[in-house]
């Protein structure tokens, strides 16, 4: 989750008030975050990712001022008209289809600013972004580029201009290969022919997106005026991306501008700080939260979560969302947001109505045995995530088959799926202690998702050792089947993922419950390890 560090006294100043460090630490975990740590004046707030628009002391700070019952209900923000256009060419319509931009002036670029601008880029681009690839975000220095401005697609060889935080000119295909953020985000583009260029009236360059801005629009300590595009596949999280940047700038003092995006027949005035509206069930909202509360009680509890309400009638509540609001999607969104205003601490406690005992899980005592045997092995037990990605449960292990559960809306690349096997998570903690000593023998017993898209346990092993081997490998093995009581029987078995001839299965009653062997170098040095390593993976439920 991302972690938000600021200064108290720059949090006082943005907030308007005065308040004590410790009546914020006491109130701001209400809202929805975690204290992750408090060093003098320098606060360190964890905040749930569903809240982009807290992932900046700016978007705390007006939170707060409404949570804290200081200036409730929705905040509006003055924008002004500029004559900055910019034009959107149908050949980057298959590369990276959508754009806003924005501009902001009156900027004053103190070091928290500064500071606070650069976290909140990063942290949108890994949540609200997907690493680049839903949404990028440039801001520019405006001085110096003319409008209006051309968002194109163009062949990576025919242009070049000085990135930032370089001196020479470069091609866009030379970016890719030798600067620090092309390398990083070159993925993104691999697939196309053409790449999206934004450049000026007189094709300065102002942004190469996902990848890097030019040197020529660098923001430096004396900027007064920042143009600010975002990019990306998602028309909604680019606006909302937006959003929260300038609102952010607004909050120190920045003067935002519209501007027009042209796209071929269609025209967009951006930022659209324009509220959503929805609508509430009050009897919805207090079955699902056991509360009793009328209308205006609701009411003054959005407000306390920066909404404006319009009462319709006993029954119904209308509400505008604020346009910074990503979070916002359905009718129980806006009841968490009603228990949060009306205050966790005030809800009742009560005991249970109804009385049940419980008893030991079907496959608690295999699992405890398997648990021993592997300690009594000298292996160690490690817990991973269930939650996984393509690259690592499949690519990387040499897989073709295709991923069983995919995550609709996942929270970055990281995290795209659920996993199929432990193989691959083992891999992942050795990878993380590769720089300590060998041998590393680690064991996981955890849930996986089967070819019927049950959740199932498999217990998995892996030891990394430059003497490890198939003949090790076997006997671990045979030793964990054995303790446990089972007729099995081994026969050879190909998995891409292990060497030829080095990998068996493990075969009880004709059916395969388990392989082991040998990993193939390929595999090792796809999750940058250099020694060998034997590994085991086996069903753990009875049925």
């Amino acid at each position: 989750m991302p972690v938000v560090t600021f200064d108290y006294e720059d949090f006082i100043s943005l907030l308007g008030k005065d308040i004590s460090k410790e009546k914020i630490l006491e109130k701001i975990p209400m809202i929805g975050a975690d204290i992750d740590r408090v060093e003098k004046n320098e606060l360190s707030i964890e905040f749930f990712p569903d809240r982009p628009d807290l992932a900046s002391v700016e978007g705390i700070a007006r939170a707060s001022s409404a949570f804290f019952g200081f200036q409730t209900g929705l905040k509006r923000y003055d924008i002004k008209k500029s004559d900055v256009e910019l034009t959107v060419d149908p050949s980057v319509k298959k590369v990276r289809p959508y754009v806003v931009t924005a501009l902001v002036k009156n900027v004053t670029m103190t070091d928290e600013l500064i500071k606070s601008l650069m976290d909140l880029q990063e942290k949108l681009h890994m949540g609200l972004g997907r690493n680049r690839k839903k949404i990028a975000i440039g801001v520019h220095n405006f001085e110096p580029i003319e409008p209006p401005f051309t968002y194109r697609a163009v062949d990576p060889n025919s242009v070049q201009f000085v990135p930032l935080n370089k001196v020479e000119s470069m091609t866009m295909t030379e970016i890719l290969k030798n600067h620090e953020k092309g390398v990083d985000y070159a993925h993104i583009l691999q697939d196309f022919d053409k790449h999206p260029l934004i450049v000026d009236k007189y094709n300065n360059v102002l942004s190469y997106p996902p990848i890097i801005n030019g040197s020529l629009t660098e923001v430096t300590p004396f900027t007064t005026e920042l143009f600010i595009d975002v990019t990306g596949t998602d028309e909604k999280a680019i606006n909302y991306a937006l959003n929260i940047v300038v609102t952010a700038l607004a909050e120190r003092g920045g003067q935002i501008y519209s501007t027009v995006v042209k796209d071929e027949s269609k025209i967009y005035i951006t930022p659209d700080l324009t509220p959503k509206e929805m609508s509430l069930s009050v009897d919805y909202a207090n079955r699902i939260l056991g509360t009793h509360l009328n209308t205006k009680e609701m009411e003054s509890c959005l407000a306390k979560m920066g909404y404006n309400t319009k009462k319709v009638n006993d029954k119904k509540i209308n509400i505008l969302v604020p346009a910074w609001r990503a979070d916002i999607l359905h009718e129980i969104d806006i009841v968490e947001d009603i228990a949060k205003g009306y205050g966790y601490e005030n809800f009742e406690s009560d005991f249970p109505t109804s009385l049940t005992f419980g008893r030991t899980l079907e496959n608690h005592k295999l699992h405890e045995a398997l648990r021993n045997i592997m300690i009594g092995l000298g292996f160690n037990e490690v817990t991973t995530f269930t939650i996984s990605n393509e690259d690592d449960e499949y690519k990387k292990i040499g897989l073709s088959e295709k991923t069983r559960v995919k995550i609709e809306n996942p929270i970055g690349e990281e995290f795209s799926c659920l996993r199929s096997g432990l193989i691959p998570s083992l891999l992942k903690i050795l990878n993380e202690n590769r720089h300590h000593p060998l041998p590393q023998q680690i064991f996981e017993l955890g849930i996986v998702i089967d070819k019927k898209f049950k959740n199932k346990y498999n217990l998995a092993f892996a030891k990394i050792d430059a003497k490890a081997n198939f003949t090790e490998c076997k006997s671990l093995a045979e030793a964990v089947i054995r303790d446990i009581g089972l007729d099995f029987k081994i026969r050879n078995f190909d998995h891409p993922g292990f060497i030829e001839g080095r990998c068996a299965a493990i075969i009880k009653d004709s059916r395969e419950i388990g392989f082991f062997g040998e990993l193939h170098p390929k595999t090792i040095s796809n999750f940058e390890l250099e020694y060998p390593i034997i590994a085991l993976e086996l069903k753990a439920d009875k049925n």
